[in-house]
């Protein structure tokens, strides 16, 4: 069975100092891979009987592996230290409204497997349950017996702490214990979090993406059948009071504009979802609004590709709407970067220029400066990944400290 996750509380002035220098020796080692242990005492500045106990025990729970560098210019070959990924799993589950993905990852964020599932969010109970199935099936495939945690994304306002989905438009939740749900399920795992898809996203992009190195302020833009964004500040997501931090998608762009999924008109996302691009090619086109649950953005891509003039321009106006978005997020975050995620990106060198003009024009008051656009560096959808690396930053920062 499995519980949702509540951090180990360690009590003791020597636990609490023992356990904090082994989630900063075990998060160094995954950065800097592969590293001494004499760099990382350097690095630390703990001694090296500390490091050299952590790391003793670390090897001993398999968390990183020995590996040693062959040298004929030295007496003693080095032994250097990197992340044990071999035998050590976590489940993911990215719930949208129409598609379910279900995965498994190393804990060095490589996938192992993944199988997409119609969502069926009118029957929550039961959908979830044949996700866990799912998971349960892939475990068994690939003679996994243990999976260390699963992360679960989701499409609405989440509350991580208590595993709750506070609201979700596009799949009709709105209170909704997944954990409780999930709980049924036999899969033993000693970790379950559960966050909304755009911050665990933001979360993915930080960990495992190949911007990670210049990334400190960020904002992560999640494109999709609505609008999601995770605000990142100081390398640290941010939540906000009630969870609703970086719902940016139903900020007012028109008044008394377009009706949004979330029953307000005018909102962000109905202006530059995946289904406001569709719906404006259809009309472009004098195409019968109906057939927008059968047409998919992918489609316009490709005959925006090929030169149909209705397909670019429908993609232009998204990339329009997405700068006067971006303009707003930019006054009121100043990031240092926004990076966009999701199907539209495939489109990128005919939004990308409509994006930016909008942005000169209007994000910062006539001023000369710049902004760092980027479409995502991770090859997997961000949302899974995200939902992977929910549970792969509990296993590295598993603790909290009690006064």
């Amino acid at each position: 069975m499995i519980e949702r996750h509540n951090k180990h509380i360690i009590s003791g002035n020597a636990k609490v100092v023992r356990n904090i220098n082994r989630s900063v020796i075990l998060n160094l080692i995954r950065e800097k891979q592969p590293i001494s242990r004499v760099k990382i005492a350097r690095l630390t500045n703990l001694n090296k009987s500390t490091v050299s106990s952590i790391v003793s025990s670390l090897i001993s729970e398999k968390l990183i592996c020995e590996q040693v560098i062959q040298d004929k210019n030295v007496g003693r070959n080095p032994i250097n230290l990197s992340i044990n990924s071999a035998g050590h799993f976590v489940g993911a589950i990215n719930i949208d409204s129409y598609v379910t993905r279900v995965s498994i990852f190393g804990i060095d964020g490589v996938q192992k497997a993944c199988v997409r599932i119609k969502s069926q969010p009118h029957q929550p109970v039961k959908f979830l349950k044949n996700c866990m199935q799912r998971l349960a099936a892939l475990q068994e495939k690939f003679a996994i017996p243990h999976l260390l945690g699963i992360g679960v994304s989701v499409a609405g306002i989440v509350d991580p702490e208590s595993a709750t989905v506070i609201y979700a438009p596009k799949l009709g939740w709105e209170n909704f214990d997944i954990a409780a749900a999930l709980g049924e399920s036999k899969i033993e795992s000693d970790i379950l979090v559960i966050e909304n898809d755009a911050k665990a996203s933001a979360l993915a992009e930080l960990w495992f993406g190949t911007h990670k190195s210049t990334l400190n302020d960020f904002v992560f833009l999640s494109v999709g059948p609505g609008l999601g964004t995770g605000i990142v500040v100081n390398q640290k997501l941010i939540a906000g009071e009630h969870h609703t931090a970086g719902e940016f998608g139903h900020i007012t762009l028109v008044e008394d504009g377009e009706r949004c999924s979330c029953g307000d008109r005018g909102c962000w996302e109905a202006y530059a979802s995946n289904g406001a691009t569709v719906k404006r090619y259809l009309s472009l086109t004098n195409a019968n609004e109906r057939l927008a649950d059968a047409f998919e953005l992918p489609e316009i891509i490709k005959l925006a590709h090929s030169g149909d003039a209705a397909a670019v321009e429908s993609l232009q106006q998204t990339g329009y709407y997405l700068g006067l978005g971006i303009s707003n997020i930019i006054k009121a975050i100043d990031p240092n970067m926004i990076i966009l995620g999701g199907k539209i990106t495939a489109a990128w060198e005919i939004i990308y220029p409509e994006i930016m003009r909008a942005v000169e024009k209007r994000a910062f008051f006539g001023r000369k400066k710049q902004i760092n656009l980027e479409k995502t560096s991770l090859e997997i959808p961000p949302r899974l990944l995200g939902a992977a690396t929910l549970a792969i930053k509990e296993i590295f920062s598993d603790f909290r400290i009690t006064v």
